[in-house]
């Protein structure tokens, strides 16, 4: 299928890069940001003869006329392409809960909705208006995309979080959303209009009291949390994008006596799986990324570099780690990462995850981390 992102700088349009690269080679992948939309020609080139397009693009900032006529803009100059081209793809429109309120970005989307519907009646073409609820994920830019992103930002600076209003929330991962978009996308049956998507409900109140709880049993108590509530370990994973990379490596305390030597290389309050491996001078280990799994790499003897690099990105993080002065990284997801045995003999590494690996379901997606 060719599939067309819109928005593709935006959180949406990333995590949904990501969920597409993990299928590697199912899809034929286009995006389009700003500039894209600014040039007929190369907006043309978007659309020509996809077959699906996710469209994230959208204005939420600005004074009330600027976002509801940008908003509105955004479907037109979209629609005028596909009418040059000649294009009929199936689009998933990403909407908000709030596109029922008399707000400036209400009436936009709202509007803007109603265009990408009349040209699907017109050209018997599905449209999906989705309505999505307050969306966060990894990556969300602080003051911006979300209020998690606001206070995971917060949190991992030590500052002290304010609530302005303790309101409701309805939290769905950036992730789940792609998820339920592609759904819909390759299901040839698939309804159109109005799709509502759900998300956990939780005051604002709630949601920064279960967030510090986060940080503190990791940051503080140095154990995983308890990760068996779905949102828990989307909620974690978001904030340890934010505590990457200036919390690692992370040193563990070294308890020597008479008989040798100990230390925990792991504590969680869930299970998990702890497997070990060797590996000879030179050689590499890694060269692969996870959605959503959290995976711990800890050398305990011998020494090796880590190497970490955020999908889509060129710039590459490099962590000396050695069995003298144990310290560990837990690798953030949504980006490819790598340990190489820089030492003279053996490199003993102890790595564990949150999840017992399930060939089935692996989560783990082969990419090298240097080109």
């Amino acid at each position: 299928m060719k599939l067309g992102i819109t928005g593709a700088d935006g959180l949406l349009g990333f995590h949904a890069r990501c969920y597409l690269h993990a299928l590697k080679d199912r899809h034929e992948i286009r995006l389009a940001n700003r500039s894209t939309f600014s040039s007929n020609d190369g907006l043309d080139q978007f659309v020509d003869g996809l077959d699906g397009i996710l469209h994230f693009a959208g204005m939420n900032r600005g004074d009330e006329d600027q976002v509801e006529v940008g908003n509105i803009d955004i479907a037109r100059t979209l629609l005028s392409a596909l009418r040059r081209t000649d294009a009929r793809p199936r689009i998933a429109y990403a909407n908000s809960i709030h596109h029922s309120r008399e707000t400036g970005y209400g009436r936009g989307k709202r509007a803007a909705a109603e265009l990408l519907r009349q040209w699907g009646a017109e050209h018997g073409v599905r449209v999906g208006n989705f309505i999505l609820p307050h969306v966060f994920g990894e990556g969300g830019k602080p003051f911006y995309n979300s209020v998690v992103a606001t206070f995971c930002y917060q949190l991992a600076r030590q500052d002290e979080p304010q609530i302005d209003s303790d309101g409701e929330l309805e939290l769905l991962h950036a992730q789940d959303v792609v998820e339920h978009m592609m759904s819909w996308m390759s299901d040839v049956d698939a309804q159109d209009g109005m799709l509502r998507l759900s998300g956990t409900p939780m005051r604002v109140s709630t949601l920064l009291e279960d967030l510090r709880a986060l940080r503190h049993r990791y940051v503080e108590q140095g154990a995983v949390p308890d990760l068996d509530e779905h949102v828990h370990l989307r909620l974690f994973n978001t904030l340890r994008s934010y505590l990457y990379p200036a919390l690692y490596p992370r040193p563990l305390v070294l308890h020597k006596d008479a008989r040798g030597e100990l230390f925990e290389a792991v504590k969680a309050d869930q299970g998990g799986q702890i497997f070990l491996s060797t590996t000879v001078p030179g050689a590499t280990r890694g060269n692969h990324w996870h959605l959503r799994k959290i995976e711990r790499f800890l050398v305990i003897s011998g020494s090796g570099t880590i190497r970490i690099r955020k999908l889509f990105s060129d710039d590459i993080l490099t962590f000396e780690v050695s069995g003298d002065r144990p310290a560990y990284i837990d690798i953030p997801t949504l980006h490819t990462h790598s340990i190489t045995n820089t030492g003279e003999g053996l490199m003993q590494t102890l790595f564990w995850s949150n999840e017992i690996f399930d060939p089935a379901h692996p989560d783990t997606y082969p990419e090298a981390v240097l080109s």
